[in-house]
């Protein structure tokens, strides 16, 4: 909304308010501001419903953020809980979902990472998971990225020569891979050591990240001081590389709490009506990494305690607490925040603001890490802005856009061909909003008929469910990758969509396909070109160059997958799961092809009926009889 909110408009928000006033009971819960449409404007929680939204009523008390809240709210929903600390997670919840405008939001669509470590093999694997746990594995996390766990699976291969390849590699190998050679892996799969050895090397494993790491360090010290003394020099000479493996893992240029345990260190730096919060996450005394979030809220009101505690609840939303959470400032609902997360945990939760020692010297380092984050944030913002401004002069825009949307095709003679849309605004790339299109009509050699598709898909859905145009998802400015026979495809679609307001513009490779020397095609003027040093020039490269990263990584995963297709996938009802537990019981497709009904039902979790289905797809028309007689 622009403007101030009347004393007509504050009054019909009021009515509403009022109006569902004698409905509310006085039990701990949870309320939802809405507007017009039915979209979250506010989400919060309450000991007392009724007294809580109460204070709404009282307008001339009200924040400027709250008066305008109050101006817009149309309907309320209340949902009733059994304490408050349980109305305070299903708060955290419905904010990170419904992301209503008026609240401080936590916007971060990234699973974390976790290592795992395989129960069900005889030869456990070590490996980075995503997603939804299983039995059979022992989990360890979170990790704060990608490349923090994969530096510990590296430690754990250096120290405990655990493989981490899949059981179908396991089972194919003949003799030892390179991870052996390099001594990173004991070679389970060619016999080079035991059961019962390597057995072991898993329990120092699960040791070591569950914190043991000292005692694990004594006793390999021990072993290796025995083996050389029984003149087992080459024993003893693996026994020292390990020791040195966990050497580098413990070394001092490390931040780690090794007298904490299991912790995360929270620590919030605010500047420019920003803020971020840095999150570094220790599990068994070892620093598993870190994480930036930058916090979405509208002008500054809320103090810093007040933000860590709308933090604190969002992040845990989704990942399981430790036992202790490290904070550079202490919220004002400590208390019932503690009580939530324990009752999420399943266990005490403690929130603890430290004052001295190892524990105030990691929250430090973490605000330090808070605040460098922010400034390099604002510092980027505010050359992102000025490139902005650029586009738009150089494009004839009425403002600097606040959505860029760049579309691609990729495909190789035709195979496997996508397109993909990449979106980029006053804060960078939008990764969240990347779209691909697996082409379906169009020939794949014909790439003006893939823009003509992509574009249909992409505005025609746009306009069938936002008729209106009034959602934030509609572009200030479409680039192109290609000339003028790409635009005119686009402008095409767009004319018979009826949607001639959006800017297109072609960005077409130079001669010999040099960067610096692309030439920009726009409906009513010459193609041009931009000086080679332009800033606006390398902006708009690099937004071309992510949408041929994304085009062709697309195009390969497409490609991947058609590839690895095999007969199971045509079969009915046999999904990821099952197609893996065949080829994990028969060894390849060409083994379930061979298997009889009997061999099928005899593989581990396929029933039945999901046998006969199998067996069904490779004998057609054969008439297979039970054992008990039936058909």
């Amino acid at each position: 909304m622009t403007g101030e909110p009347g004393a007509e408009a504050v009054q019909d928000g009021l009515a509403v308010i009022e109006a569902a006033l004698p409905r509310l009971p006085l039990a701990p819960g949870v309320y939802r501001m809405l507007d017009a449409k039915g979209d979250a404007l506010y989400v919060g929680k309450a000991r007392s419903l009724r007294k809580r939204v109460t204070a709404y009523t009282q307008v001339a008390r009200l924040s400027e953020r709250l008066r305008r809240m109050v101006f817009e709210t149309r309907s309320l929903e209340v949902v009733t809980t059994a304490s408050e600390a349980e109305a305070l997670l299903l708060e955290a919840n419905l904010i990170k979902r419904l992301r209503p405008r008026f609240n401080i939001v936590l916007r971060d669509d990234k699973s974390y990472p976790w290592l795992v470590i395989t129960d069900d093999h005889p030869f456990p694997q070590i490996a980075k998971h995503r997603g939804e746990r299983r039995k059979g594995a022992s989990y360890y996390g979170p990790f704060a990225s990608a490349w923090a766990v994969n530096q510990t699976i590296t430690a754990l291969q250096r120290v405990f020569l655990l493989r981490s390849c899949r059981d179908t590699v396991f089972d194919s190998r003949s003799r030892p891979c390179l991870l052996f050679q390099i001594k990173r892996c004991s070679a389970p799969c060619v016999g080079r050591i035991s059961e019962a050895d390597y057995a072991a090397l898993v329990r120092e494993a699960k040791e070591f990240l569950s914190g043991g790491t000292p005692t694990i360090q004594k006793r390999l010290a021990a072993e290796m001081e025995q083996a050389a003394a029984q003149l087992e020099f080459e024993r003893a000479a693996a026994l020292r590389d390990r020791i040195r493996g966990l050497t580098h893992v413990q070394g001092k240029d490390r931040v780690n709490l090794e007298a904490v345990g299991d912790a995360d260190v929270v620590a919030l730096h605010q500047a420019a009506g920003q803020s971020c919060v840095q999150v570094f996450f220790f599990r068994g005394g070892r620093n598993n990494g870190n994480r930036a979030y930058f916090l979405t809220h509208g002008r500054q009101e809320q103090s810093a305690e007040e933000v860590m505690g709308t933090f604190l609840a969002q992040l845990y939303d989704d990942l399981p607490p430790p036992p202790l959470v490290l904070l550079s400032h202490a919220p004002p609902e400590a208390a019932l925040i503690a009580e939530a997360l324990s009752l999420k945990a399943g266990r005490k939760v403690e929130l603890h603001r430290p004052q001295r020692g190892e524990k105030k010297e990691a929250v430090e380092h973490a605000a330090t890490n808070a605040r460098e984050a922010l400034e390099r944030r604002l510092a980027e913002g505010t050359a992102q802005a000025q490139l902005l401004e650029g586009v738009a002069t150089l494009f004839g825009l009425p403002a600097p856009p606040e959505r860029i949307e760049v579309f691609d095709n990729s495909h190789i003679q035709g195979a496997n061909p996508y397109g993909v849309m990449i979106v980029a605004g006053p804060s960078g790339f939008v990764k969240q909003a990347y779209r691909k299109f697996a082409i379906k009509a169009a020939p794949g050699n014909d790439d003006f008929a893939m823009m003509r598709e992509v574009f249909e898909r992409r505005f025609g859905r746009a306009l069938r469910e936002d008729p209106a145009r009034e959602s934030e998802s509609w572009p200030d400015l479409v680039l192109i990758d290609g000339g003028a026979g790409q635009l005119s495809a686009a402008q095409a679609v767009m004319a018979e969509l009826g949607v001639e307001d959006v800017p297109l513009v072609a960005v077409a490779k130079g001669p010999d396909r040099d960067a610096g020397r692309e030439w920009f095609h726009m409906a009513g003027r010459e193609p041009f070109q931009l000086p080679p040093r332009d800033p606006v020039l390398y902006y708009l490269q690099r937004l071309r160059d992510e949408a041929h990263r994304f085009a062709i990584a697309a195009h390969r995963a497409g490609r991947s997958r058609a590839l690895t297709r095999s007969e199971l996938d045509d079969i009915p009802g046999v999904g990821a799961a099952i197609k893996r537990r065949l080829l994990h019981h028969f060894g390849s497709v060409r083994g379930v092809r061979q298997a009889g009904l009997a061999d099928l039902e005899a593989c581990p979790g396929i029933g039945p009926a999901v046998a006969r289905r199998v067996h069904e797809h490779f004998h057609p028309g054969a008439t297979v009889a039970r054992r008990d007689g039936t058909g």
